[in-house]
């Protein structure tokens, strides 16, 4: 019996099934990603739990605002998310760290590359109810909320990509962002 040709058969298939792993493991890597990232409204309420609460003075601290205990549900059949927060109004160095209200506001979301990040798009208040107000909004207090919601969604992301999120994009470019079927969708570029 011949050694050499009885080493070359073990390697030729040693070759063989290493070839096959990495084809495998390339379309999976393709089939992880696909055309498509999938966000699910508990991974965004993870990082807004990780920011929150936040605290705003205006009026040159005369006034205060603090949202606290971000709720985010995906309405089913729906195209915008839905955010729920405790609201804390403070005047004349009254403390806002203590529910006084609540409010909720709609939006969809866009991918902005400069913070890496899922941020508001076309957010709307939907209901606000601060009791110490007579339970209605008045004017200061709807120029104030829509003054954060303005501010906050140009800056402020919902969620972050993480970097390893990032490396497994590689070049693919971020396009369009829905919500589709309770969950939030980036469509990838080639």
């Amino acid at each position: 019996m011949n050694p050499r040709r009885n080493l070359r058969i073990p390697f030729a298939a040693f070759f063989a099934a290493v070839s096959l792993s990495l084809l495998a493991a390339c379309s999976t890597v393709g089939a992880l990603l696909g055309d498509e990232v999938r966000f699910t409204p508990m991974q965004l309420q993870r990082s807004l739990d990780r920011n929150f609460p936040r605290h705003y003075d205006k009026l040159g601290g005369l006034v205060s605002l603090t949202l606290m205990n971000p709720r985010l549900t995906i309405p089913q059949n729906d195209d915008r998310l839905r955010l729920d927060f405790d609201l804390g109004l403070g005047a004349l160095g009254s403390d806002s760290g203590k529910p006084s209200g609540h409010f909720a506001l709609t939006s969809a979301l866009r991918f902005d590359p400069s913070t890496r990040g899922l941020h508001l798009l076309d957010p709307r208040i939907e209901q606000v109810e601060v009791p110490a107000l007579g339970g209605a909004m008045n004017t200061s207090a709807r120029a104030l909320l829509n003054s954060w919601l303005g501010e906050y969604a140009r800056e402020e992301p919902v969620y972050r990509f993480d970097n390893s999120l990032l490396d497994r994009l590689g070049s693919r470019r971020i396009g369009t962002t829905a919500i589709e079927n309770g969950n939030v969708v980036v469509h990838l570029d080639q």
